[in-house]
């Protein structure tokens, strides 16, 4: 038997440990990790002397190729690659009408998800969906079924917004959600709260991005999760909380979490390592919703990830241009950043060489957890039987990141002009490798969409 591929000599970091050892490939599967005098000969052998080699990040919440987002399949997943991102979970919006949507008339969630599976045709790496609840008729419930044996075993809802959801109808979802043993998956803002505030600033004329945060504050995102995650436990529903940005709305998962079983939540590379006078120094460019929050902020988004109440970083991946971003008052700016192709890099500069976190810790957050938490068993680890989707990464490399590299549409970064030290050189999904020290050498197509099971949420805590 001769194997396809060894990564040797490398460091092997997996969410518990981390080991020196060689890492062989078959049939695009992990099949041993150990010494390679154990192994039988492979046709190639990737010397990663000096580097580290940890599972292929798990990107649960992006926005490519559909409602909200410039970036088709192609340059979106492009972007994933060079950035170390194997798989991704991508939204399904239902359509609706209204002053935000982009379509004409009406749709169901089951033309949705099939919809963005045949926009992931050209997907470079493996993905997933979430199915988006955009109004509130009663008929998406009869369609639930058919939707989770699609493989989409998770539902977005949003309090906030032309699509945000009643109390009432959002407490009947998570009675759905929990009777399928899927995931609730929640956009916390208290809309009439944000709503007053932003008209108030829109009359007293306060344009600048400085003025923004002001709109949606922390207590408003706050006291959404708390009604939201409330009603998911009275539901028996699991519940997972996105974006989360500040301590207020993290101390609630907490409070509501007692081994993560029930209730978990997220952060994105963003609100670790960027905090509010972002909104000075770049202007509308930095506009994301919830916004960015306080330094103080910023430390607590470290401490509930290392206690356990948020487990998993996320990008929020949104690819606008500078033309959609750069208007005169920042209400008019289009809301979202991108972030797939800088969110390893960053969190790694933030987490492990700023603030001394470990490599496991980061393989959990950004590999190992999301892809427990969604029901994706074969991704997120270093395991034999698993998919091989590894990334051979220089944690020394130092370099200036630059929107001119950007394979997303995206024409600028928020990270622009950051020095940061640790670089993604090689990506594999599954065996084969997709990019290259910087350039993309993967085909669009070769990415596959992922059925998700619906998840085992064992207790999480650490």
């Amino acid at each position: 038997m001769t194997l396809d591929l060894v990564i040797a000599d490398g460091t092997v970091v997996t969410g518990d440990r981390t080991l020196e050892a060689d890492i062989a490939v078959d049939d695009g599967v992990i099949v041993a990790v150990g010494d390679r005098e154990s192994m039988a000969d492979a046709d190639e052998v990737v010397d990663a002397s000096g580097q580290l080699v940890m599972p292929g990040v798990v990107d649960p919440h992006v926005h490519i190729d559909g409602y909200l987002s410039n970036d088709s399949y192609e340059t979106g997943t492009s972007a994933a690659a060079l950035g170390g991102v194997t798989s991704c979970v991508n939204f399904a919006w239902e359509a609706w009408v209204g002053d935000l949507s982009v379509w004409e008339e009406e749709g169901t969630l089951l033309e949705a998800v099939e919809r963005q599976k045949r926009k992931g045709e050209d997907s470079l790496i493996d993905f997933g969906l979430h199915g988006v609840i955009t109004r509130e008729d009663p008929a998406v419930f009869d369609e639930l079924d058919d939707v989770v044996d699609e493989g989409v075993t998770s539902i977005k809802m949003f309090t906030a917004y032309e699509i945000g959801l009643s109390n009432g109808f959002m407490d009947h979802v998570f009675e759905e959600v929990a009777a399928r043993d899927a995931v609730a998956v929640l956009h916390t803002e208290d809309a009439s709260v944000c709503n007053n505030l932003t008209d108030r600033l829109k009359a007293n004329g306060e344009g600048h991005p400085r003025e923004y945060p002001r709109a949606r504050p922390d207590y408003a995102e706050a006291m959404a999760a708390e009604d939201a995650v409330r009603m998911a436990q009275e539901a028996g529903a699991k519940y997972y909380g996105i974006h989360t940005t500040c301590a207020k709305a993290a101390d609630v998962l907490g409070d509501f979490q007692t081994d993560g079983s029930e209730v978990r939540g997220e952060t994105c590379t963003h609100y670790t390592a960027l905090d509010e006078s972002a909104y000075e120094t770049q202007g509308s460019l930095a506009i994301q919703a919830p916004p960015l929050r306080t330094p103080a902020d910023q430390d607590a988004m470290f401490e509930h990830l290392h206690d356990g109440a948020l487990s998993v970083v996320s990008t929020d991946h949104v690819a606008f241009e500078r033309a959609d971003k750069e208007v005169e008052h920042w209400w008019d700016s289009s809301f979202g950043v991108n972030g797939l192709q800088t969110s390893l890099p960053v969190f790694h500069d933030e987490a492990v060489n700023e603030r001394g976190f470990s490599y496991p810790f980061l393989v959990r957050v950004m590999c190992t957890n999301p892809a427990r938490t969604f029901g994706l068993p074969g991704k997120g680890t270093l395991d034999p039987g698993t998919d091989a989707d590894i990334v051979v990464f220089d944690p020394n490399e130092e370099y200036t990141i630059t929107a001119a590299d950007n394979a997303s549409v995206a024409d600028y970064s928020i990270y622009e002009g950051r020095d940061v030290t640790g670089r993604v050189k090689k990506t594999f999904l599954r065996g084969e490798l997709i990019a290259d020290d910087g350039e993309v050498v993967g085909e669009p197509g070769y990415g596959e969409y992922v059925h998700r099971e619906c998840p085992d949420w064992e207790p999480n805590r650490r």
